[in-house]
């Protein structure tokens, strides 16, 4: 008998197809991989895997790797997807099919299996990331099958086969939208958020976070220490990074920091909506970002500014592992080497402000930058500065005068 590992959470997809692959006459190995989901009762889970017909079900804990190599490396580069969105599910995705991938060679599944859609961007980052780590894995998908989509042409009908074998799932035909989760963030899409008509924040049940309308109506601190750009302390208790990214979600959530509803561009071509939640790792890109602009250098600064965007295609695409992704990611150790400090931040009702921020290598001078009179910058010296950086201009406006 074939064998697969399958990409189970326990939702209706995974459900659904964990049954179908056994159907199919596959060995099915379910691995839940545990990212931190917030809202998930992992003994029920692996419980369903085995009363729905897993011949193996298991947890792996990946949440400090998760928070550690992935999550924090792309906060150093303050990549957000389209200027927005924060990429929890893109970076979870690579590290899930690695994970997948190691129990297969344990257990020696040869295939390795996932709940994709073929209209989403998972597929890709699934498929290119096993493809990467395992050029010879065989990946099940089952969503891109003709077979798989005229027995389940709909979300109902899958929520109804799931009624039908008493397999729980969260999804119902009143609230059919969906959800993915992990220590990083939530996001919900499909069904009625699929209107753009609806209002998505207020539509959803959000796991995370409270509305800005039902935070407190007091300000609250939080200081948060970096080290070479990677967050170290919060409030002065260390803490290992998945202990930060908690402690971090708490404050932010409770503040209702972090709720977006957009609509951005998949991979595959079109446009999609999509509503998220991401308290803590909201709070961590503010206060990186405000370190950052006392101890990065301009031109690096810059730099970092025009690249990333290139950062969060590649993990939004799913190309974790590839050599350009590889080269960026030391580009970036070398970056952040200097970015090292305390910042705090306010919070209140979805707001997040800079009360202060300090570092013993910042490369704000007063005493330079000072509007009073005196310092130690000389204006004079302006006069030749802009002579020589106006020289281009003045010799285009001799030979291609503009109308004035």
């Amino acid at each position: 008998m074939p064998s697969c590992v399958l990409a189970y959470s326990g939702g209706l997809d995974t459900s659904v197809i964990l049954g179908w692959l056994k159907d199919q006459g596959y060995d099915v190995h379910a691995v839940y991989v545990d990212l931190g989901q917030p809202c998930e009762d992992r003994g029920a889970i692996l419980k369903k895997a085995h009363d729905t017909g897993a011949s193996s079900a298991r947890i792996v804990d990946a949440q400090e790797e998760l928070c550690r190599d992935f999550a924090f490396p792309v906060l150093q580069w303050q990549a957000r997807y389209e200027g927005v969105y924060l990429l929890g599910t893109s970076i979870a995705r690579p590290l899930i099919s690695k994970v997948c991938l190691e129990v297969a060679h344990e257990v020696g599944a040869e295939a390795y299996a996932h709940g994709a859609t073929g209209k989403g961007n998972d597929q890709c980052r699934f498929q290119l990331a096993a493809e990467a780590l395992d050029p010879h894995v065989k990946v099940i998908a089952p969503w891109r099958l003709p077979a798989f989509r005229q027995a389940f042409p709909g979300r109902s009908q899958m929520i109804a086969y799931c009624q039908q074998k008493q397999i729980p799932v969260k999804a119902t035909s009143s609230k059919p939208y969906s959800s993915d989760e992990n220590c990083l963030h939530i996001s919900y899409e499909a069904g009625k958020l699929e209107d753009l008509n609806v209002n998505g924040v207020e539509l959803v049940e959000f796991g995370m976070t409270v509305s800005p309308q039902q935070a407190p109506d007091k300000l609250e601190s939080v200081t948060i220490a970096f080290e070479a750009g990677l967050p170290v302390r919060v409030n002065g208790q260390a803490g290992r990074p998945h202990q930060i990214v908690q402690q971090l979600n708490a404050i932010g959530g409770r503040n209702g920091i972090g709720r977006i509803d957009m609509v951005e561009n998949r991979f595959v071509g079109m446009k999609s909506r999509g509503v998220y939640e991401a308290p803590g790792m909201t709070l961590l890109y503010e206060g990186l970002r405000a370190l950052e602009q006392i101890t990065l250098d301009r031109d690096l600064l810059h730099l970092r500014e025009r690249l990333a965007p290139e950062v969060a295609e590649l993990v939004y695409y799913g190309f974790w592992y590839s050599p350009k992704f590889d080269a960026l990611q030391a580009f970036i150790r070398e970056a952040q080497k200097n970015t090292t400090g305390e910042v705090e931040l306010r919070l209140y009702k979805g707001n997040v402000m800079v009360h202060r921020r300090t570092s013993p290598r910042n490369l704000y001078d007063e005493a330079v930058a000072t509007m009073e009179g005196g310092g130690s910058y000389n204006q004079d010296d302006a006069e030749g500065f802009l002579r020589i950086q106006g020289l281009p201009c003045r010799v285009q406006g001799l030979v291609n005068p503009r109308k004035v």
